[in-house]
């Protein structure tokens, strides 16, 4: 390993590092603006200029490779002069708008300025002005306040794969501008306003809402999918003003989706926030006490098979949990945390986990995507794809329809029957993943709720064995089910499915219409027919007035997950825990303790009585509750059922990436994007029905 001095001491860095970050292991404060560690390498700014001994003139240290011997010098009378005229030309032209910009406080400019910044300047000539861009609804623009880091445009090309911002003009001309004057089409968008180092790009949704210095920061996870993004919420008195990315490597990286950052102005609006009680044909405010005795009362001596519970996609580990213990004490085996009907094997921990692991993507060499669309079902999983691809040396096969992954994929049709001859190992990428070190396969969930769905998980097994991908011994599982709902890895591992003789989703729906079951539990489930809830008793349990709602004959008020301590397991497995940020609005309770209420009321008290006891029953269900943020590899074993795989094409399970679930749907904001991105797409391609 290269061995260098920098500022008197002598480091040894890995090779191929670059100075900067060579100084920056050794101690030494490098400023900069251009250079990211997640962007490919520009050189722009200037800002991180440093002494070399024998270089005819100052390097860039972002852009210079280490190597063996080097005497750097980073704080020298000549590197502080080189840096405070670097940030002089830099402020030529920028506005003095700080006390109006967003990015006051947060500003990398503020406060490398305040280092390297003059008390004067000494330009006296008119600023430039360049007009504003249209990037759609998400960002708002300040180009005036661009110092040209190109950090959006390496982020556009690079990582989210959509090259449409560029560089036009030249020298005081320069200008960064989409292409088409239209707004960025990525599901990624909203990640150059994190990498944007002045106020040139910031959040329109946020815009002049607050200061960062006002706002109560909570660290938390996602949950509008199943990726489990960690997050942070910034909130102000009670309401979450916006959604920033942490940094976890193993996640998501840095970065974040559009959804989970801009759908939060959906948390303040169509709110549930007192019970309801149906009278008359009618919804109407009703007391906890009023609420609770109307359940107790209409379910009592109902026998417990003719009662049934179905958890939505947002559901809480707690909840489920205290769901099931209250359906348990009823007597009812009638419980299903599959609204989507999908039919996974609870059974076998593997069958149903991202296995790989999202980190995992970037070790494989060959990949088959069977009947999924990562890039709206996960689009930080088909980030790792796309960081994967770009890498060199990893074939990805998608059996599917044609969708713009973002990089290159092989189109494998969207016969569904091809699985059968992978299986068998007729097909020319069985061939593919055979002579493949390290193979894997992405089984979307969408696939699975078809009704030949256990036919298609036995097939992608068979696949999984048959092609290598399954190596116990060196410990690579390649053999990954892609959730969309955060909530479905969690009822699965704590056991939310039909017990001895129980129904399912689709018997639930099916014996609600035919009047073989008189009450249903709905824990935020709004995805499901409500239609076919004709005759039973409902009550529902959420925390917008979705679907559910507007069916239930017994409103509770739940909390969002920015508004409770919480447990989530996301598609790869990994525990994670959601914390409180603000408190829920109006009445509305954690829904744990709404559940623990209830069964005081009908007179089945649940055995817990604090957050903690009921994470010990969690514990006590499954012991894999008690290691939180770290992936437990899951045993191999057998599952799906083999049988016949009908003909009909794979349609992936989200048609609009913008508006999944209770929250998104009533969301300005994604409303905005719905409107720019989905529907004008689906009016340019004559697919609007």
């Amino acid at each position: 390993m290269p061995k260098l001095t920098i500022d008197g001491i002598e480091v040894e860095v890995e090779p191929g590092m670059t100075v900067l970050q060579a100084c920056e292991q050794a101690g030494a404060e490098i400023p900069r603006f251009c250079f990211h560690e997640r962007l490919a390498i520009a050189g722009n700014c200037r800002m991180c200029l440093v002494s070399m001994e024998r270089a005819p003139k100052p390097i860039a240290s972002c852009a210079m490779p280490v190597a063996d011997g080097m005497v750097i010098r980073t704080n020298t009378p000549e590197v502080q002069k080189m840096r405070k005229g670097v940030m002089e030309f830099l402020l030529i032209n920028h506005p003095l708008d700080c006390p109006i910009c967003d990015q006051g406080g947060e500003c990398d400019l503020q406060d490398q300025a305040m280092a390297y910044g003059l008390d004067h300047g000494r330009y006296l000539d008119n600023k430039r002005a360049v007009e504003e861009k249209n990037m759609g609804p998400l960002i708002k623009t300040f180009m005036t306040r661009c110092i040209h880091c190109t950090r959006c445009i390496r982020f556009a090309e690079d990582v989210a794969g959509v090259p449409e911002l560029g560089a036009i003009g030249r020298g005081e001309h320069m200008e960064i501008t989409t292409y088409m004057e239209r707004a960025m089409t990525s599901e990624l968008s909203g990640n150059v306003i994190d990498l944007c180092p002045v106020g040139a790009l910031t959040s329109a949704p946020y815009a002049f809402g607050a200061r960062s210095w006002e706002l109560g920061k909570t660290e938390s996870v996602d949950v509008l999918d199943a990726v489990g993004s960690n997050i942070r919420v910034d909130s102000r008195g009670p309401v979450v003003m916006r959604i920033l990315p942490r940094l976890n490597d193993d996640v998501n990286e840095e970065w974040i989706s559009d959804k989970t950052r801009f759908a939060c102005d959906g948390l303040k609006r169509q709110r549930l926030d007192q019970p309801y009680v149906r009278r008359d044909g009618r919804l109407e405010p009703a007391t906890w006490a009023q609420a609770l005795g109307a359940v107790a009362d209409r379910m009592k001596g109902v026998d417990g098979s003719r009662v049934a519970a179905l958890a939505g996609d947002l559901a809480d580990c707690e909840s489920m949990m205290a769901l099931k213990d209250l359906m348990t004490a009823l007597g009812s085996p009638n419980l299903d945390c599959r609204q989507d009907g999908a039919k996974l094997d609870p059974a076998c921990r593997a069958a149903y986990l991202f296995n790989t692991t999202i980190a995992g993507i970037e070790d494989a060499d060959a990949c088959l995507v069977i009947g999924a669309n990562p890039r709206w079902e996960a689009p930080l999983v088909n980030l790792r794809l796309r960081k994967r691809a770009l890498a060199g040396g990893f074939t990805v096969g998608v059996l599917g329809p044609e969708v713009d992954l973002t990089f290159n994929y092989r189109g494998l049709g969207n016969e569904p029957g091809a699985l059968a001859a992978m299986a068998a190992g007729d097909h020319p990428f069985a061939k593919v993943l055979k002579r493949a070190q390290r193979p894997m396969l992405i089984l979307g969930v969408g696939a699975l709720a078809r009704p030949d769905g256990a036919a298609i998980l036995a097939a992608a097994r068979q696949i999984a064995e048959e092609t290598g991908m399954i190596r116990e011994k060196d410990g690579w599982n390649g053999f990954n089910v892609l959730h969309v709902a955060a909530a479905r890895v969690g009822g699965l591992d704590l056991g939310f499915v039909p017990g001895t003789g129980g129904r399912d989703t689709e018997a639930i729906l099916q014996g609600a219409t035919q009047g073989e079951i008189e009450a249903v539990y709905l824990l935020g489930a709004d995805e499901i027919d409500m239609a076919r809830l004709g005759g039973p008793f409902v009550v529902y349990q959420g925390h917008h007035g979705d679907a559910g709602a507007g069916r239930a004959d017994v409103v509770l008020p739940g909390a969002a997950y920015t508004e409770k301590n919480a447990t989530y397991v996301s598609t790869e497995g990994r525990v994670q825990l959601g914390r409180l940020a603000v408190f829920p609005p109006g009445e509305a309770r954690q829904d744990w303790k709404i559940l623990r209420a209830l069964s005081d009321a009908m007179g089945v008290t649940l055995p817990y009585d604090s957050l903690g006891e009921v994470r010990a029953r969690l514990v006590e269900s499954n012991p894999v509750f008690s290691v939180t943020e770290t992936v437990q590899a899951a045993s191999w074993g057998s599952f799906g059922t083999a049988g016949e795989i009908g003909s009909v094409p794979f349609v992936p399970p989200i048609d609009n990436f913008y508006m999944t679930d209770p929250i998104s749907r009533v969301s300005e904001t994604m409303a905005e994007c719905t409107a720019t991105f989905v529907q004008t797409t689906q009016r340019m391609t004559g697919t609007d029905g």
